[in-house]
């Protein structure tokens, strides 16, 4: 299975993962830089307002770097958002990690990639399976209000935008309901054409729901659903200080492959007075 932030991983399998994520999370706009992808998405999640910098330019130079990012840094300006890379840290990264030190980028959101193969810790898990949980195609309007809820930033707009980039990539969508029949937990399996890789998005539990099981039932319901459509790895993404959604993903057979940061232009001062 690919691992980004292990170096004996092959390249080649890094950059399978790597491809699978930015599938998973696709931008409205997107733009080849070199061995860049420039992504846009209005500003709505880090995810797709960031630089993807393909394991393909590992050992670039200094100068090439620097004319990528003035080049990057012009057509983020153009749609008036900050420049973010997504960047793992590993030793195929440092040169690139160098200069945005030099140009005082921030480090922030450090997030644990995990994975786990379709047949690893069971088959593929014995989590509880007691709730009925809803599988669809397309979110539903419950669908995105839970999630949305949970983890979303800013009115209808924004959650219009997030909703084109859910549907910009094949998904399995999991619901899980209350005794009540309101909508409890949700959850994404994001299947990118052309791969055996799925990924696990949009955990989110109602706060008044949580502790009750269904996050466990969403996550068993989604691998039981990757396994049967040929998935053959999994991977999810969860913050580094998330200690207890870790908890539950190496309850389901997960492991930590790799952890990558968001690197963040500072704002820079106008000049002011005559």
């Amino acid at each position: 299975m690919s691992t980004p932030g292990n170096t004996e991983t092959p390249q080649g399998e890094r950059l399978d993962l790597e491809a699978a994520m930015d599938a998973a999370w696709p931008a409205l706009e997107r733009h080849e830089a070199g061995t860049w992808v420039l992504r846009a998405a209005a500003g709505v999640t880090q995810r797709a307002n960031s630089i993807w910098p393909r394991a393909a330019s590992a050992g670039q130079s200094g100068g090439d770097l620097a004319r990528l990012l003035a080049d990057a840094r012009a057509w983020y300006r153009r749609r008036r958002l900050p420049v973010i890379f997504q960047l793992f840290d590993n030793p195929a990264t440092s040169a690139l990690n160098d200069l945005l030190d030099a140009e005082r980028f921030t480090r922030q959101s450090e997030t644990v990639v995990m994975t786990r193969s379709a047949t690893s810790g069971g088959a593929p898990w014995a989590g509880r399976g007691d709730q009925a949980i809803e599988l669809s195609q397309l979110p539903s309007e419950d669908w995105l209000r839970v999630w949305w809820e949970v983890d979303g930033r800013g009115g209808e707009d924004a959650l219009a935008t997030a909703r084109a980039i859910l549907e910009g990539c094949p998904s399995v969508y999991a619901l899980a309901r209350d005794n009540d029949g309101r909508a409890a937990a949700v959850g994404r399996l994001a299947l990118p054409a052309g791969s055996t890789l799925g990924g696990v998005y949009g955990m989110a539990t109602r706060s008044d729901a949580r502790r009750q099981g269904y996050a466990d039932a969403i996550l068993r319901a989604m691998l039981h659903a990757g396994a049967e459509r040929g998935v053959t790895d999994f991977w999810l993404l969860v913050t580094a200080q998330n200690h207890g959604a870790q908890a539950l993903y190496v309850k389901a057979g997960f492991r930590e492959a790799g952890r990558y940061l968001y690197r963040q232009e500072r704002p820079r001062r106008s000049l002011t007075g005559c």
